[in-house]
This record gives C-alpha cells, structure tokens and sequence, in this order.
C-alpha cells in the first residue's frame, strides 16, 4: 500500500514539476522516436528539460538522461526525420504512413567516450517553436532546418 502510495506521490509530483517547467518555457513534450542508445526505449514519451544550465535533460517516468550542453553538437529539425541518421533511427512504418504534420528534432551529441550519438524526438507542435529558441541559446548552434516548410514552421 505504502509502495503505490508513494510511486503515485512520485508521480503526481514529477508531472506537478513538469507542468510548471512546461509553463515556464524550460522544457517541451516529447516522444523519443530513437536514436543510438540502447538505453531510452523507443516510443518513450517524456520531457526534455532545458531549465538547467549545465544539462539538456530527457525526463519520463521510465528512464532520465541528461545530455552536457557543450557535448552536443548538432540540432537539426524537420517534419521527417534526417537521411543522416536514417540508419541509426529505426521508425515504424505506421509513424512513416502518418498523414498529420510530425516535428521531428535530432540531437546530436559525443557521449562519455567521444563516441558520435543521436536522438530523435517527436515533439509536441505547441512546443517546437521555444523549445528550438532555448536549444539553441544553450548550445551557441544554429538550428538546420530539412527544408523552406520546416523553418517556417520552426520559426513561426
């Protein structure tokens, strides 16, 4: 009883906490499309925090991982996900097939060991716009857009 008592506690705080990260324009909903790690699941949906200053954070109830702001080198959207990473990205096909506009962000990072690294998250259209603006303020990157759709859509 205590055990679920305090997962929903947990739960309901850490959602309380992301609503107002959310609000407070530090972060955006997301759904990790994937990408080259093993250790986010694929379809995972969560929050990418970008409130604090040394880390770009994926927060969702099943896994947190949290992505040094000068380690990332590469910040790429679209409304399709990019032939550089098609390889490294394993996409449905019913994702692929879908008819309503998809924002797709790419993160590209160099993990522990300098090793290349990528992510790719759907993230909400209410979000896109200020999460880009942080994103790149953080990083001191500029945003490649896919295409002329793209950045009118990112750009707003």
């Amino acid at each position: 009883m205590w055990r679920t008592a305090s997962g929903l506690t947990r739960l309901v705080v850490t959602l309380g906490f992301a609503t107002v990260a959310i609000a407070q324009g530090v972060g955006g909903r997301v759904r990790y499309v994937g990408g080259t790690l093993d250790e986010i699941p694929t379809g995972t949906g969560g929050i990418l925090l970008t409130g604090n200053d040394r880390f770009l954070v994926f927060d969702s109830r099943k896994v947190n991982y949290a992505i040094p702001w000068d380690r990332i080198n590469l910040l790429e959207y679209g409304q399709r996900v990019s032939r550089r990473y098609a390889l490294a990205v394993m996409i449905s096909p019913l994702l692929l097939a879908a008819k309503k506009r998809v924002h797709y962000l790419t993160i590209g990072f160099l993990d522990r060991k300098d090793r290349q690294q990528a992510l790719v998250f759907e993230v909400d259209k209410h979000d896109i716009r200020a999460l880009l603006v942080v994103l790149e303020a953080r990083t001191n990157l500029r945003v490649e857009y896919q295409d002329d759709e793209a950045r009118k859509s990112g750009k707003g």
